[in-house]
Formats: structure tokens, C-alpha cells, sequence
């Protein structure tokens, strides 16, 4: 059986529930966990398990805090990562983001200890992407919110897709699909 394991923050996330504390004992909330566990599952049932770990918040120093908790222990044959976005509105809102240095930084230490611990695993990266809402849309304290996060939320991007070239990962481009389908 093949393991797939999610990660990331509340859009991978998305209202999870863990159910008990075994391996694969979570829910998958209503996100793109659920849409693609569901056909997969629909076509190939029985050979896959999914396994939805995203944590609403987390940035990428919180991700490597549960690194062995969260994603060695599992021994996933697959995993994907969707991160980067608390790095910038941590900042923001509470000056507490991780710059996009710092990100890269930590990202590279984050997949060079899971292919330590995991060689055969195979890893995506999935593009941190920036859409307009009460998060990221400009208030009269803050003028310029929806500049600085999109820029700096692209600025991650850049980042996780020269982690992805690095390590000879995927990298699923996702920005440039939210942004034609917003039109």
C-alpha cells in the first residue's frame, strides 16, 4: 500500500479532525486533501492511504518543529508540502513571520532530513499562493496590505520553487491558476 502523506497549514489543514492517535487517523476537512484523496480512492482503493496532517498557522519553522512527529514517523512513500503563507501574515499582523531567507533556509533543512530519514520518499512542493479577502485586502491602518502580502507571498514562491529545483522535486505551480480563474 502506498502512503500519501499532506502537509502544510490550514489550506492543506482545512478543519481536519484527528480522530484517535493511530497513523492515518484523521479526517480530511474540506479541502484539496479531500478532492484528491477521494479520486484517487475512487479508482484505486485499497492501494492508497492518505494522510492529512496540515495545521492551521503553521509556518515553515513550525512544520520543521514537527518534522519527526508529523512526517518521519509516518514513513510516507509520497508527500506533498503547501507552506508559506503564515510566513508572511505572521509578519504582518503580529511580526512574527519568518523572511523569505530565513524560509528558504529552513526549507532546504526541512527535505534534506526527511530524504535522510526517508531516501525513497517521493516529494511536491506546492506553490504558496496569495488571493484577496478580509486576510490580505487593505484596511485604513494598513493602506498597502495587499501589495506588501502578495509581494511577499511571491517572494516565497520564488523560494519553495529554487527548494523544488534544488532537491530535483516537483513543483506545482498553482498561483497563476488562481489568478485566471479570479478574472
Amino acid at each position: 500500500m502506498i502512503r500519501y502523506l499532506f502537509q502544510g497549514d490550514s489550506i492543506t489543514d482545512a478543519n481536519r479532525v484527528d480522530i484517535d492517535e493511530g497513523v492515518g487517523s484523521c479526517l480530511f476537512g474540506y479541502g484539496y486533501p479531500i478532492l484528491l484523496a477521494s479520486e484517487y480512492l475512487r479508482k484505486r482503493k485499497g492501494e492508497i492511504e492518505f494522510i492529512n496532517k496540515g495545521v492551521s498557522g503553521n509556518r515553515i519553522v513550525d512544520l520543521y518543529a514537527r518534522i519527526k512527529d508529523d512526517i518521519i514517523n509516518f514513513k510516507p512513500d509520497v508527500m506533498s508540502i503547501r507552506i508559506g503563507v503564515n510566513d508572511v501574515w505572521h509578519e504582518i499582523e503580529e511580526q512574527n513571520g519568518v523572511d523569505a531567507e530565513k524560509f528558504e533556509t529552513i526549507y532546504c533543512m526541512l527535505i534534506e532530513e526527511i530524504k535522510a530519514a526517508l531516501p525513497d520518499i517521493k516529494l511536491m512542493i506546492l506553490e504558496p499562493f496569495c488571493l484577496r479577502g478580509p486576510a490580505t485586502d487593505n484596511t485604513e491602518e494598513k493602506p498597502d496590505k495587499w501589495n506588501v502580502f502578495n509581494s511577499e507571498v511571491k517572494k516565497r514562491a520564488e523560494k519553495a520553487k529554487a527548494v523544488a529545483e534544488k532537491y530535483g522535486l516537483v513543483y506545482v505551480e498553482l498561483q497563476k491558476h488562481f489568478d485566471e480563474l479570479a478574472k
